[in-house]
């Protein structure tokens, strides 16, 4: 059985960071692992409080996973602080990880704020050259690009911004991508054109690019949706796929996880990880 690993924060309430990264690997049917980075206190409706893991700590964890159930692909997403960044790029690059999957994690679906501003350029130095994929929504993309996007033209200048960051900081080092630019997905859930599609935007390593065409699902309930989507991209990448193909079918994973309706919480519910398996029992 493959194995999958996912570096995250904890969600209290289930629907995001570890708890929806280790649902969507069982439901791939692999063997999932987890480096936990935070713990935060939140549900559908927020995030009332986060307590960071001490880096070290983080390095210890990777360590105890790596040494033993060697993971096949790495899902990072939610790292609050550079001290926590630097300590997962150590441990990646010390066990030489491979098939890393990493989803920067800024805002929650509630819209607290998760990450500390320093972070972001750490994760851009540090994190990024070592990516296979990396999985920005608009908002994301923005502050990753310094540019507004409100076109789908602005789209694809966002993306060749960022991937300039990770050539930069990636040439000199060991990237997995030409000079360490990674493939670039900027997902399309906050709406930039049709407001009745959600085209997410893929941009390979070597420079490549092409609209993922999807339908919006009218479902508000997405508490979850880009930790799911990155953590399927890592279990089709642990699967062999190549990384156009991991995308496209861990858009799918998601979009029928949408589509089957779950309806929990007084906020933006969760998804409903195992659709595939039957419907929920009321």
């Amino acid at each position: 059985m493959k194995a999958v690993l996912t570096i995250a924060g904890s969600d209290s309430s289930g629907g995001a960071g570890i708890q929806a990264d280790l649902k969507t690997i069982t439901a791939h049917q692999l063997f999932g692992e987890s480096v936990i980075t935070a713990l935060t206190a939140q549900n559908t409706m927020g995030v009332t409080g986060v307590l960071d893991v001490d880096p070290a700590f983080v390095g210890q964890q990777i360590d105890a996973v790596f040494e033993d159930i060697r993971p096949d692909a790495v899902k990072v997403g939610m790292v609050s602080s550079p001290e926590i960044v630097a300590a997962i790029a150590e441990g990646l690059v010390r066990h030489r990880a491979e098939n890393i999957v990493v989803d920067p994690v800024m805002v929650a679906t509630s819209g607290s704020a998760l990450i500390a501003d320093a972070a972001v350029n750490a994760l851009v130095e540090r994190l990024f050259p070592l990516a296979s994929v990396i999985t920005p929504n608009i908002p994301e993309a923005e502050v990753l690009a310094g540019m507004g996007i409100t076109a789908p033209d602005d789209v694809a200048r966002a993306a060749d911004l960022i991937a300039e960051r990770c050539k930069a900081a990636g040439e000199g080092g060991a990237g997995s991508g030409d000079f360490g630019i990674p493939a670039i997905m900027i997902k399309g859930g906050h709406g930039v054109g049709d407001p009745d599609a959600a085209d997410d935007y893929l941009r390979l390593a070597h420079g490549e690019r092409v609209w993922l065409r999807g339908p919006r699902i009218a479902n508000e309930n997405t508490h979850g949706t880009g930790c799911s989507l990155s953590s399927a991209i890592a279990c089709r990448l642990a699967q062999g796929f190549a990384v156009d193909v991991a995308v496209r079918e861990a858009k799918a994973y998601v979009a029928g996880a949408l589509a089957a309706g779950l309806n929990l919480g007084r906020g933006s519910g969760p998804l409903n990880h195992m659709w595939q398996y039957g419907p929920v029992s009321c």
